[in-house]
């Protein structure tokens, strides 16, 4: 994967960075040691590192407007970092940045259940944003599967979404306002405690915009009340195939389930070594989800069986009671991780109408002998949110490059089937070259005058979203350094 050379004059310069931004946070919150910025030289994309100039962990927006302040000045990029978590190298530093963390910035600032939000310092855990509201019986309903570990701050940069999508949402849905840090250290305060905004929404231009035109630093987020209850079903079936056309059909038919996930063998039989949900041994396995009271969820259970039953599956089997029922999404939550226990593995995002899940679940199946690497498939299949997981050896010389170019393969096939390069993962650098695929070159040059009125420079998050080839050209020359 190319990434841009480290300008010179920036990093005979760190001494001098580092000293004013010492000079604006506490003595704790600059890293500059080579050894200790290795902390932040990749994400969860692993194949790639790159170790950063240096680090800051700012614990307040006026902090953080301190040290952007600073960078605009001398010309310093900066990748702004949530909790690491990022699937496509969103956080991926080059050696001339300094990488801005918001790991300390999780506070609670505003509570209001009458009006339905909480505000809260974009470091803060996703899954900790239910956690300040379980008590009052609500919930933050995006739910992707890092939820334990990701911040919102990363959330808001690549639009994440969750299980729980179908019905809810993902965060572009449930986001209401941003306090967010230009570049040049400006404050702006985008949206706020309501659902719509007047004006041009840039609200919707800030969600997924993957930390290139500002640094997120607090935002307020739609909060609701939790259903009466939920209750998921395991359904197994003979063959991807057939599991992606009942997923067709139960949209088709007009049902609404809170999740329809979706795994295959290799990702059944790790989950279970893992979890012990007690997942049949099928090839293919579809958890779906309903909410409701116990009539509603009758109902609705009742219509997904009766499709489910035309497809013949091998095992139909409703949760018992919530121990159950945890088991059964602890399995399908901890599915990276347990696949991580066996194989090193890259893990895709596209997405495509639910409709062709048949066919490019074949695909995938038929890439995958061409190429001679073996892929696992889980997914959220109610939005065509598809995650296959390209195994592959990454001591073994060229897999890594061969991994790539499958991936490319079924990225470029979510493409022409009408779906898109990413759901929730983002571009970041995984998958900015395919980023001509589904673009024309005007489609790309919106995109870029957009960046270019936020940060002109060209300064935040450099070497993602856009290729290489014409975001490097865009970049403005630096002024010297103060």
């Amino acid at each position: 994967m190319e990434m841009p050379l480290p300008d010179p004059a920036i990093l005979a310069k760190k001494s001098s960075l580092v000293e004013r931004l010492r000079a604006v946070l506490p003595g704790d919150a600059v890293i500059s040691d080579e050894a200790e910025t290795r902390a932040y030289e990749c994400d969860a994309l692993t194949a790639y590192r790159c170790p950063p100039l240096c680090a800051v962990l700012p614990s307040s927006t006026e902090q953080v407007a301190a040290v952007l302040r600073i960078c605009h000045e001398m010309g310093v990029p900066v990748v702004p970092r949530g909790s690491g978590t990022s699937l496509a190298g969103g956080a991926l530093p080059t050696a001339d940045c300094v990488i801005l963390g918001v790991a300390r910035m999780n506070a609670v600032l505003e509570t209001d259940y009458n009006n339905r939000f909480i505000r809260v310092q974009t470091g803060r855990t996703n899954l900790s944003v239910s956690g300040a509201v379980e008590e009052e019986n609500f919930f933050y309903a995006p739910d992707p599967s890092s939820q334990l570990a990701c911040a919102i701050a990363g959330n808001i940069a690549m639009n994440s979404g969750g299980a729980h999508c179908l019905k809810y949402g993902v965060t572009t849905n449930n986001l209401m306002g941003v306090t967010m840090v230009m570049m040049d250290g400006t404050v702006v305060e985008i949206g706020g405690a309501h659902l719509d905004a007047p004006g041009l929404d840039l609200l919707g231009v800030i969600c997924g915009s993957e930390g290139q035109l500002g640094v997120v630093t607090e935002a307020t987020l739609r909060i609701l009340r939790k259903p009466e209850g939920a209750r998921p079903v395991l359904m197994g079936f003979d063959s991807n195939e057939v599991a992606g056309a009942c997923v067709s059909d139960i949209i088709k038919a007009g049902v609404l389930p809170v999740a329809i996930e979706f795994m295959d063998r290799p990702c059944i039989e790790a989950c279970e070594a893992f979890a012990q949900a007690g997942y049949p041994m099928c090839e293919a396995l579809l958890i779906v989800e309903v909410e409701g009271s116990e009539a509603e969820i009758a109902h609705q259970l009742g219509l997904i069986k009766e499709i489910a039953a035309r497809h013949n599956p091998v095992e139909l089997r409703e949760a018992k009671d919530a121990d159950e029922a945890g088991r059964i999404w602890l399995g399908r939550k901890s599915a990276f991780g347990a696949m991580g226990q066996i194989n090193d593995y890259m893990c895709l995002d596209g997405t495509i109408p639910v409709s062709e899940l048949p066919f490019v679940l074949r695909r995938i199946g038929e890439l995958s002998r061409e190429y001679g690497l073996d892929v696992a498939n889980v997914f959220h299949a109610g939005d065509g949110n598809m995650h296959p997981l390209i195994l592959f050896n990454a001591n073994e010389p060229g897999q890594l490059e061969l991994c790539e170019a499958l991936g490319a393969e079924i990225l470029k096939l979510c493409v022409e089937v009408g779906g898109c390069l990413t759901g929730e993962h983002g571009v970041g650098i995984e998958k900015r070259d395919l980023m001509l695929h589904q673009y024309s070159d005007a489609d790309l040059e919106a995109q870029m005058a957009v960046k270019d009125v936020f940060d002109p420079q060209w300064l935040l998050n450099p070497a993602k979203v856009f290729p290489l080839s014409v975001s490097q050209a865009r970049r403005a020359p630096r002024p010297a350094a103060a």
